[in-house]
């Protein structure tokens, strides 16, 4: 026969059984279900990333100045430590002189009161 199987002997082989069919033809039809479940599933997903995409370009102007609001504490946080150590180095001999000044100011007013 010209419809046998390669490398399968006519006498060796078996006709499918109509139970077969049906088998099948359930495999298919389940399958098939499964397709569709997983289609609606991938459905839903790809509506809630477009959703989520839209809130997010909504945030992202929040989101820019949050970060720009963030560099610009780091700036100010660092030109406060360079003020502190400026004014650790120089600034405690003026300092000193000031409340001296100060002092002797708050002394004299005192004396001219009396």
């Amino acid at each position: 026969m010209a419809a046998a199987a390669e490398g399968v002997p006519e006498t060796h082989r078996e006709e499918p059984v109509p139970a077969e069919y049906k088998l099948l033809e359930n495999m298919n039809k389940l399958t098939s279900l499964k397709y569709l479940e997983m289609k609606d599933i991938t459905v839903n997903i790809s509506r809630n990333l477009k959703d989520l995409n839209q809130k997010y370009a909504g945030l992202q102007p929040y989101l820019d100045q949050i970060n720009v609001t963030e560099e610009q504490v780091a700036a100010l946080e660092q030109a406060a430590y360079k003020l502190d150590a400026y004014s650790k180095k120089t600034g405690n001999s003026k300092f000193k002189k000031e409340n001296k000044t100060k002092q002797k100011i708050k002394v004299r007013a005192g004396s001219l009161r009396r």
